[in-house]
């Protein structure tokens, strides 16, 4: 097997950790407050992913720690909103398709805010995506529910997240305040990660301790509980994120992304073995609907990469 198609194969494996680890996370909320929960997690996966990162750690400069820690504060904002979502949100799968949308909201963060060109393909995503949040929100007579805002909030601010990201994660030049070129370092993607995760369980851990009662939880915790927590902090963030960046060292192409978007998909399916959910013929109209939005959005990439199959057959 080629590493592209390793590279492939493992990204699939990341939808379905991402997905599953929905499940753990709401069986999670059901027995604790959720911004405790987000705290437990992130820092039990940021610890883990410390361990592996130790040394390129100590490596990073002063600039590159900053904007690591600055990605994990918009990180734990988004995540705080996701949670809250995902603690009134009464459908799992409605959630995991609005949050999704947060990748056709990236190219729009992008061009605002950062002035990048956008293809065409883009721009006729975005009506067909909030043709399917319209949807979903019709059966409140468009009042949408708060677990659908909080989620739709959660997309956006997962969008301004993803483009940072990238940039931190990518070296560049920028002009200071001063007029002068400067070099931003990559920071390495591991490193990045594990200080994302642990800023992200620091800041929801501020949050609870503000917001949220401890004690019930803290007295009895059930063992039932600690597992939940436990799984979805190393096989849902922790497992999740090694997995995913070592898909993407192993092959250069950009179509990682496509394969992304299985994830509100698998988080339907297993929302409706696991709860026994369903939805309206409306809500899954609107689940569809954005669906269509990601592959439009993403049709550039996806056309690539069906191009380079077609060719790789040919050849053999």
């Amino acid at each position: 097997m080629s590493d592209a198609h390793k590279s492939d194969l493992l990204l699939v494996v990341v939808t379905l950790f991402a997905a599953i680890s929905w499940m753990f996370s709401k069986e999670s909320v059901l027995l604790m407050p959720p911004l405790m929960f987000m705290a437990a997690r992130f820092l039990i996966a940021g610890a883990v992913l410390t361990l592996f990162a130790h040394r390129s750690l100590l490596a990073l400069s002063l600039d590159q720690l900053r904007r690591s820690v600055g990605v994990g504060l918009v990180f734990g904002t988004a995540m705080t909103c996701w949670v809250m979502g995902l603690f009134y949100g009464k459908s799992l799968g409605e959630g995991a398709f609005l949050t999704s949308l947060g990748v056709v909201i990236v190219p729009i963060i992008a061009r605002l805010v950062f002035r990048e060109a956008q293809p065409p393909s883009t721009w006729l995503a975005i009506p067909i995506a909030v043709a399917g949040l319209a949807l979903l929100s019709l059966k409140n007579g468009f009042r949408p529910e708060a677990g659908q805002i909080f989620f739709v909030m959660a997309a956006t601010i997962f969008a301004l997240y993803f483009t940072l990201n990238t940039r931190a994660a990518n070296q560049r030049t920028v002009v200071n305040r001063l007029g002068k070129t400067v070099e931003k370092q990559r920071v390495p993607a591991l490193p990045l990660t594990a200080i994302a995760l642990l800023t992200v369980g620091l800041f929801t851990l501020v949050e609870s301790a503000i917001l949220e009662e401890w004690q019930p939880t803290l007295s009895e915790p059930a063992p039932l509980l600690i597992w939940w927590v436990l799984a979805s902090a190393v096989i849902g963030t922790a497992g999740r994120f090694l997995i995913q960046t070592f898909a993407q060292s192993l092959s250069a192409n950009s179509h990682g992304v496509v394969i992304l978007v299985l994830e509100p998909v698998w988080v339907a399916l297993f929302a409706a073995a696991w709860f026994g959910e369903t939805m309206t013929s409306i809500q899954l109209a609107g689940c569809g609907l954005i669906f269509t939005a990601l592959i439009v959005n993403r049709w550039t990439v996806l056309s690539k990469v069906i191009k380079e199959k077609l060719r790789s057959r040919k050849t053999t």
